[in-house]
């Protein structure tokens, strides 16, 4: 078995990356994302693992559509998806994407540098993990975490 890393390539918009595992995941993904937040630019790519194995792709933006399809050729793990977002943010679309009966779980959701781990054993490819932006360089003190609650509630998420 052989172990990579594959650099997902995106500009500012955020990443998800989970798994399903039936045809209809890429419509019914568009679905989702597009009743959470109806503004969202989205690009959608699945990797199927049996029967043609093409990478299905939908969306609503072209640019996200490609990034996405291309990521999805470079991690090409069966039944993985990707999904390129813009003008919304994950917390608002991750409860109806994990609502899809097919998806069985998530492996990111950032806006952060993203890598893939991926396991290779010849006849198929599976993801094992991410890395999700970088390693903490210390401990939040007591003004950070002021800093942190009051940034929470000036952009609406807390009270």
């Amino acid at each position: 078995m052989n172990f990579s890393v594959v650099h997902i390539e995106k500009d500012e918009e955020n990443v998800i990356i989970g798994q399903s595992h039936f045809i209809k995941t890429v419509e019914d993904l568009y679905e989702a994302i597009k009743n959470s937040s109806p503004s969202a630019k989205f690009g959608i790519a699945f990797c199927e693992a049996s029967g043609k194995r093409l990478i299905r792709f939908d969306g609503n933006d072209d640019t996200l559509i490609k990034r996405a399809v291309r990521n999805a050729e470079r991690i090409g793990a069966g039944h993985a998806f990707i999904v390129h977002l813009a003008d919304a943010f994950p917390i608002n679309v991750i409860p109806h994407i994990r609502s899809v009966p097919e998806v069985l779980g998530l492996y990111a959701a950032t806006s952060n540098p993203l890598s893939v781990v991926i396991a290779d054993e010849g006849e198929g490819r599976g993801i094992i993990g991410v890395i999700d932006g970088q390693k903490p360089l210390g401990t939040e003190t007591e003004e950070e975490a002021l800093e942190r609650k009051n940034f929470l509630r000036d952009i609406g998420y807390k009270r």
